[in-house]
Order: structure tokens, then sequence, then C-alpha cells
């Protein structure tokens, strides 16, 4: 089994976020790999990996950083593949991350999730991949169809709820 999506963290330290791409990966049964590499502290490393991921199969990169987080943009600079950011809350509330990722110059372009936004970028990742995956697109739309299953249920429940001046 080949890897479709690389889910890249600057640290280990990230890993509880960004788990939550891998279950996404892992429940539309796409192949998926994890590696820790650092745009600061391995940066000969993040190079390799980044000119090399096309050629390994890879489609889509989902990378999350904390801080300065350059790690998305200096992929995106050195690959094809598109890459989703994933900005970590380690510090300023993880506003420093977010605008490293999403302020990245004409050319350069890195999809940006919200703050901890793992399980989004693992959605993103599996609707990419779906624009030529026909059986993707079903699990897709069924998981699209579950979201709004569990908001009419919700609803529901709320109807179940006891007020003295609720009107419905």
């Amino acid at each position: 089994m080949n890897p479709k999506v690389s889910i890249i963290m600057g640290s280990t330290s990230d890993l509880p976020v960004m788990e939550k791409a891998a279950k996404v990966l892992n429940d539309f049964q796409i192949p998926f790999e994890i590696n820790a590499l650092s745009a600061h502290r391995t940066p000969a490393e993040v190079e390799t990996f980044a000119r090399g991921a096309q050629n390994r199969g890879i489609e889509v990169i989902i990378a999350g950083a904390g801080m300065a987080a350059h790690l998305p943009g200096v992929i995106a600079a050195m690959t094809p593949v598109p890459v989703i950011g994933v900005p970590i809350n380690s510090s300023l509330d993880g506003m420093d991350a977010l605008l490293a990722i999403a302020q990245m110059p004409p050319g350069i372009p890195v999809a940006t999730t919200a703050i901890n936004g793992a399980m989004n970028a693992g959605i993103l990742a599996a609707q990419i991949l779906a624009v030529g995956d026909p059986s993707l697109k079903v699990k897709i739309l069924e998981f699209k169809e579950s979201l709004k299953k569990k908001i009419v249920d919700a609803n529901a429940e709320l109807s179940k709820v006891k007020f003295d001046y609720k009107t419905n």
C-alpha cells in the first residue's frame, strides 16, 4: 500500500492535533504517511521530502506547524503537489501560525484551515483526491449526509427541551 497523502508536522508535539487528519483519512480508507520534519531544524530533509513527494505518488500534503509556521509554505515552494496548511496553536493563540501559513506570496499557494483544523484538512485532502476517484466521491457524499443527519436529529432533540416560555 503506497501513501497518497502525506501528513507532516513540525514536531511530534503537534500529533494530538494532526492525528485528527489521520483519523479522517483512515476512515475514508485513504493510504497516508505521517512524519515530523522541521523547516528550521531539518531544512535539508524538508527539501528532500518536498522535491520527492510527487515521484513517490503523494497527491496531497497536509502540513501542520505552530509559531513561525514556515513548514507548509516551504514545502509548497518545492513541489507541485497541493499543500494544506494546519496552523497549530502553540503560542499567541495560534494567530502567528495562521498568518504565517495564510499569507503566502503569489505563486506559492497553501490552502489553510482554521487553527488546529486538522480534521478539515483531512476532509479537504479526501475531496481533492475524490476529483479523480468516483468511489471516494460517494464516501464523501455519504459523510456529508451524515453531518446533515446529526443536525436534523439534534434539532429534533431540542423539541424535547422544556422551558416555561419556550414556544416550540
